[in-house]
């Protein structure tokens, strides 16, 4: 399977897992990689040490390309860069904050540079800044979302009209036949995070693994707007957070509640009623959790089965 993707990254398939903060350590990021896909590790809320630890470890296990997710509004974001160019790594993905940052700083150092919109406007910004990819990420995805609440379905093809470099679909996909989908639309790859949050190599607690299968649908919804959007499994802090924004309470109160370490309480350490806990509106789909490899080969063989479904002659009109 090759493409823009697969060329640009040195990769078998077009497949990125998500650096999702407290999932994706370097026990995930090198599976997904062996298996074919791009590994990130989710620098989010490592400290510079840290950080290259999971690097040195993922170099370890693998020997294929890999790269490091950056959320730019991190107070250790300037650290992460330089542990980043230190260690040699070749591809980074940025998000929440603008692209113009660090894209010129890490294309001068021969990186691979990919960010994160949820927006025409910002994929744009994205493109003016030099990066090397965008990955276009819709309303259903987890974790910290866009303010437009555009959905996948509509912002992939908005995108691809008014881009030029390869384009990688994320929010709501956790099967071949959304990655066949999204393609259809436009997409050059796709990113999967909730779908790999739920495997056996994902640094996050049990507990947590175990609520993203029991999740339905309706189980997660789109709370903290006057902060940052987050998409967040309802539950104790969910109720809390819900409690606080319908009595009008002030964006002071809501940090008070969000507090230090809510997200590593609630992913990391598998405290289900205090803390935060992030997945995508997908989370209906997923019903078990599967090492990388059998979640990478499933996601291939369902891909194309639904190629080979969409093209019989059923369909024709």
């Amino acid at each position: 399977m090759k493409n823009k993707i697969t060329e640009l990254f040195n990769i078998k398939y077009p497949i990125i897992q998500g650096g999702m903060v407290w999932n994706s350590g370097w026990e995930l990021a090198s599976a997904v990689s062996e298996s074919g896909g791009l590994g990130l590790i989710g620098a989010g809320s490592m400290k510079p040490d840290l950080l290259k630890e999971h690097i040195q470890k993922t170099k370890r296990f693998t020997s294929k390309p890999f790269g490091v997710n950056v959320p730019i509004f991190s107070s250790y974001a300037d650290e992460q860069i330089e542990c980043i160019n230190q260690e040699g790594v070749k591809i980074v993905f940025t998000s929440a904050g603008s692209p113009n940052k660090y894209t010129a700083l890490l294309k001068s150092h021969g990186i691979a540079v990919v960010h994160v919109v949820s927006s025409v406007q910002f994929a744009l910004k994205a493109q003016n800044a030099g990066v090397d990819a965008i990955v276009a990420e819709g309303f259903e995805a987890g974790g910290h979302n866009g303010r437009e609440e555009t959905t996948t379905l509509c912002l992939i093809p908005a995108v691809k009209q008014v881009i030029d470099v390869p384009l990688i679909a994320a929010g709501g996909i956790a099967t071949g036949a959304a990655m066949h989908a999204v393609m259809a639309l436009g997409a050059d790859g796709v990113q999967l995070g909730s779908r790999f949050a739920a495997s056996t190599e994902a640094s996050s607690h049990e507990n947590y693994k175990k609520l993203i299968v029991l999740a339905k649908e309706g189980a997660t919804q789109l709370r903290l707007k006057q902060l940052a959007p987050v998409r967040l499994l309802k539950g104790d802090f969910f109720d809390a957070v819900v409690k606080l924004e319908e009595s009008g309470a002030s964006i002071d109160k809501l940090q008070e509640l969000l507090g230090k370490g809510r997200a590593k309480k609630g992913m990391f350490e598998g405290d289900l009623k205090e803390g935060e806990l992030e997945i995508g509106q997908v989370a209906s789909l997923i019903n078990d959790v599967l090492p990388v490899k059998k979640i990478m080969a499933n996601l291939l063989q369902e891909y194309y089965a639904s190629i080979q479904e969409v093209s019989l002659e059923k369909y024709k009109f």
